[in-house]
């Protein structure tokens, strides 16, 4: 590892090694990072805000409490990457690889994850409002205690996903694919009657239909 070192806002890494770097308590500003390794680097409070990263390696990296506002991430890698509790409020991901990938809570609305292949991650409790979810292939993972509202999902692949907890109110049953997701009861209700349909308790009783 070369070492981290202060970058000034609008500035450039190009290149570096960072890998397992502590990025804890850090800011960055407007900053260009390209080809930079952040493999097993680690932050807590850590705030990159506006900053672009291209072909950056963060897997196995680990981050807590820490803020990517307004970023792009373009050709990166998340492998078996960690986020606690982070805020990706209004980034923008694309060609990004997120296997294994973990997110526990924090806030990422407004994010750009469109046509992102989510199928090996696990996201829960995340705040992610208005997220722009497109074509995203999420076919088995793990989506619980997502906040949707708002959240573009047209033509997403929700298919085999845990998404018991998640708000799926503004989810159309017919422009998604949701065959084999697993659902609570409030959630199936909720879908049922985005059909269309009405759902009412039983009036004929336990005993179901009467039989002639």
């Amino acid at each position: 590892m070369t070492g981290v070192r202060e970058v000034p806002a609008g500035g450039e890494v190009r290149g570096e090694d960072w890998d397992g770097a502590d990025l804890s308590g850090l800011s960055f500003s407007g900053v260009t990072f390209l080809d930079v390794d952040l493999t097993d680097a680690s932050s807590k409070g850590a705030a990159f805000e506006g900053c672009s990263f291209r072909a950056c390696q963060f897997n196995g990296s680990t981050h807590a409490d820490s803020a990517f506002l307004n970023c792009t991430f373009t050709n990166c890698s998340f492998f078996d990457a960690r986020m606690t509790g982070c805020k990706a409020t209004g980034s923008l991901f694309s060609r990004c690889t997120f296997d294994l990938l973990r997110v526990e809570r924090g806030d990422w609305s407004f994010v750009g994850l469109a046509g992102a292949d989510l199928r090996r991650a696990a996201l829960e409790g995340v705040r992610m409002r208005e997220a722009d979810l497109t074509g995203a292939r999420c076919a088995g993972a793990v989506l619980r205690g997502l906040d949707l509202s708002g959240a573009a999902l047209h033509r997403a692949d929700l298919s085999r996903c845990d998404l018991r907890g998640s708000e799926l109110s503004g989810v159309d049953p017919l422009g998604v694919e949701l065959r084999g997701a697993v659902v609570d009861v409030h959630q199936a209700v909720v879908l049922v009657t985005a059909l269309g349909l009405e759902v009412r308790p039983d009036d004929d009783g336990e005993d179901g239909p009467a039989r002639r």
